[in-house]
């Protein structure tokens, strides 16, 4: 697959539709205005694309941002609609071309610290961060403590408003979109992973929508060994300021 980061302005028309039909194909509670004004609110989209047919096959939106956090100035990158088609899960190109396009806009636009702000509604987007992170919260395994705690939910409020519930560190839509039956799931054998149960414990309501917000500091020494050889790893990920699709 091929992968291009692409500001949200220099979309066309085109992928906006190739996005929102992959997004209501896998989620129920999809609508076309929903979709609209939540891509408005990110500045960059990742696509990933089969090279022969350039098919659509993946996207991950984001916002990357200044903030100011306990008085300190920080970088973050908030994560927004992230799917790929079953056809292409065995493929590494999502993570790649993710961590890829953050290394890029760290280069260019970062300052200070760089965190990433994750909600999460499905097990297998929250197993990114045990994967390829050393240290991330929510987790079963350790509290999170109380500064990074803090932290966490200046951003979410920041960014969510009223739909971020504190006291549960749930982000609660009010027209939450839901996976689709066969994919919302946990497949048979993986019931016992810590991380997974821990994901269904802490968000019950993830069959309705609901998004855990999760948590962690974008730097190389954070990584995981899987983390840094998707860090090291040469990415085909083309920058595409001028992106005119075919």
């Amino acid at each position: 697959m091929k992968s291009l980061l692409i500001p949200v302005e220099k979309l066309q028309s085109s992928d906006r539709t190739a996005m929102y039909t992959l997004l209501q194909s896998h989620f129920q509670g999809i609508t076309w205005n929903a979709f609209e004004i939540d891509l408005e609110h990110k500045n960059w989209v990742l696509l990933l694309k089969d090279e022969t047919s350039n098919i659509l096959k993946g996207f991950s939106t984001l916002k990357f941002c200044q903030k100011t956090v306990n008085g300190e100035n920080v970088s973050v990158v908030y994560s927004g609609d992230t799917i790929v088609d079953p056809s292409a899960w065995s493929s590494p190109t999502l993570p790649q071309s993710w961590i890829a396009a953050i290394n890029f806009l760290r280069h260019h636009y970062a300052v200070e610290k760089l965190y990433w702000l994750l909600i999460c509604s499905g097990f297998r987007t929250y197993r990114f961060l045990p994967v390829f992170w050393h240290n991330f919260y929510p987790r079963y395994n350790l509290q999170t403590p109380g500064e990074i705690a803090k932290i966490m939910g200046s951003l979410a409020k920041q960014y969510y408003g009223d739909f971020y519930q504190e006291n549960h560190g749930i982000v609660r839509f009010p027209y939450p979109q839901t996976l689709r039956e066969g994919l919302i799931e946990v497949p048979s054998g993986r019931e016992t992973n810590p991380h997974i149960q821990f994901f269904l414990a802490k968000n019950p309501g993830h069959v309705n929508g609901d998004e855990l917000v999760c948590f962690t500091e974008i730097n190389y020494d954070n990584l995981t060994r899987a983390g840094k050889r998707m860090w090291n790893t040469k990415s085909s990920l083309e920058i595409v300021p001028n992106y005119v699709s075919v």
